[in-house]
C-alpha cells in the first residue's frame, strides 16, 4: 500500500510535514482543526507538496529526513515536488 509524505504551508509561513495514506482526508482534518496539534495552533494555508512512497517505513524515513531540513530547504524540496 502506498504512503505519502506531505508538506503544508501554514498561515504563519512555517512548514508542517506529515505522512498519510489518504492525504486529502488528512489535510481536511488539518483544515478543520482536528489534525495534528501543530496545525491547530498554526492553521494551514495550502498543501505545498505530496510525495508517494512504497510503504509506511519508506515514508516515515523520508518524513524524518525532511523534518530535519531548514525551512528554506523544506521550501526548495516542496517546490521540486509541487502538488497539483
Amino acid at each position: 500500500m502506498a504512503w505519502f509524505v506531505y508538506l503544508i504551508e501554514c498561515r504563519d509561513g512555517s512548514i508542517y510535514t506529515g505522512i498519510a495514506v489518504d492525504v486529502a482526508a488528512r489535510y481536511a482534518l488539518h483544515l478543520s482543526g482536528k489534525g495534528a496539534r501543530y496545525t491547530r495552533s498554526h492553521p494551514p494555508k495550502r498543501l505545498l507538496a505530496v510525495i508517494e512512497y512504497v510503504d509506511r517505513s519508506a515514508a516515515s524515513k523520508a518524513e524524518y529526513k525532511i523534518k530535519r531540513l531548514s525551512p528554506r530547504k523544506k521550501r526548495e524540496f516542496g517546490s521540486e515536488h509541487r502538488f497539483g
